[in-house]
């Protein structure tokens, strides 16, 4: 049977009940995708440096943080190649719809982009984008036989998914406020980054490398404190215009980059004005937005501290507290909900056949934990560990299993 498919000799009442059970499945492994959505939009792949190092004049770590500071482009237009590999079990593509789920995007429009841009959570993708100053900004994902648009313009943000033909559209309160800093982009990645330099990191130049035909400098950031999942970052930065053209970042445990982002073709002329028109296709979907939560500017988190990861995520009231510092911040949501069904809570709303799925599937990837806070289960990442206890607080950050349940005691 096609994936899509329906078993004809189903009723209607048993399709229902499926239904119903999907939607309770999402519910459940909401406390789940905490760790996939906080890293939803960091996801990006490599632009291969050119070969030979460029000699460039010497330069401190801090005079270079202050050329990203002070670099003023307005106007681009390129390509980024981006790949995110969090070391999540092979689902299936059922990730994706989980994630979807988790951020409200599953029951609304396929063009949506807080929906639509989880994709970038992990895989490989290709992006091309373009700037115009505050006002308009264009990010396009391409795919095999489709492609997805973010186009920002004046007031109007747009979203469209050639695949289902369907149209997203919101407004911002002032022209310039929405996508100034596309978060799958080196940019947006390394805005983050920067935010977490404090006495805890370490800052410094490692030489130069060529990226997309432009000199650049390599600017290292690295954890002093012990329990951070972060091992280092790396950004190569344009040495004539202090944009960063390359980011990537590696794992505390080795092996590939978990992140890594950049330019493989990039050039500082105008867009044409045509770059950001969008009229929708005829016969198109068009769903509006009631407000602006769903703009670029606000889609997805980072798994840096300070104004990463720990900045960003909130509860139920978008509240929340952080415990620990630097890189080993973490932040704490109350959810107001239960922790981790146990089997028998899951045979029983979905079903035994259901049930075991989707126990199975958080088993697949979750440790049971005991400490001062009480129990619950960890379930981890390459990056990011969330700790989701059985009076469901969840506990979540850029630290080690270890690191997690120590801020859980801490936090009681």
């Amino acid at each position: 049977m096609a994936p899509n498919a329906t078993d004809d000799n189903t009723t209607a009442g048993e399709a229902d009940d499926l239904r119903v059970g999907r939607r309770k499945a999402v519910r459940y492994v909401v406390p789940v995708t905490v760790v996939g959505v906080a890293a939803a939009t960091i996801g990006l792949v490599p632009a291969l440096a050119d070969s030979g190092d460029p000699d460039l004049p010497k330069i401190t770590a801090q005079q270079l943080i202050d050329k990203i500071a002070a670099s003023d482009v307005e106007q681009l237009s390129g390509t980024v190649k981006i790949t995110t590999d969090l070391g999540l079990p092979d689902l299936g593509g059922l990730e994706s719809g989980l994630l979807s789920g988790a951020t409200g995007g599953g029951d609304g429009s396929s063009a949506d982009p807080s929906a639509k841009l989880t994709e970038l959570a992990s895989g490989t993708h290709t992006l091309r984008v373009a700037t115009d100053g505050p006002d308009r900004q264009k990010l396009s994902l391409l795919e095999d036989a489709s492609e997805y648009s973010v186009i920002h313009d004046g007031k109007d943000v747009w979203g469209y998914d050639s695949a289902s033909n369907e149209v997203y559209h919101s407004t911002t309160e002032e022209s310039g406020k929405a996508g100034e800093k596309p978060p799958a982009t080196p940019e947006g990645l390394t805005e983050e980054a920067l935010k977490a330099v404090d006495d805890t990191t370490s800052v410094t130049v490692d030489g130069t490398v060529h990226v997309a035909g432009r000199d650049a400098y390599r600017l290292v950031i690295k954890p002093k404190q012990s329990g951070s999942t972060v091992g280092a970052i790396s950004i190569a930065v344009d040495a004539k215009t202090g944009l960063p053209l390359k980011f990537t970042l590696t794992p505390a445990s080795g092996g590939s980059a978990v992140v890594d982002a950049g330019f493989t073709q990039v050039s500082f002329a105008k867009p044409a004005a045509s770059t950001f028109d969008f009229t929708p296709p005829k016969g198109a979907k068009v769903t509006e937005a009631d407000d602006v939560e769903a703009a670029p500017e606000d889609l997805g988190g980072s798994p840096l501290p300070g104004g990463g990861l720990a900045g960003e995520l909130g509860g139920p009231e978008g509240g929340h507290k952080v415990v620990g510092e630097g890189w080993t911040s973490v932040a704490v949501l109350e959810t107001g909900g239960e922790g981790v069904p146990s089997d028998s809570e899951l045979n029983s709303e979905l079903g035994s056949e259901a049930g075991g799925a989707l126990s199975g599937f958080l088993g697949s990837f979750g440790d049971k934990v005991n400490g001062k806070f009480g129990s619950g289960t960890v379930f981890s990442t390459r990056l990011i560990n969330a700790l989701v206890t059985d009076d469901g607080t969840v506990y979540v950050g850029a630290v080690t299993k270890d690191a997690l349940v120590k801020a859980a005691d801490s936090a009681k």
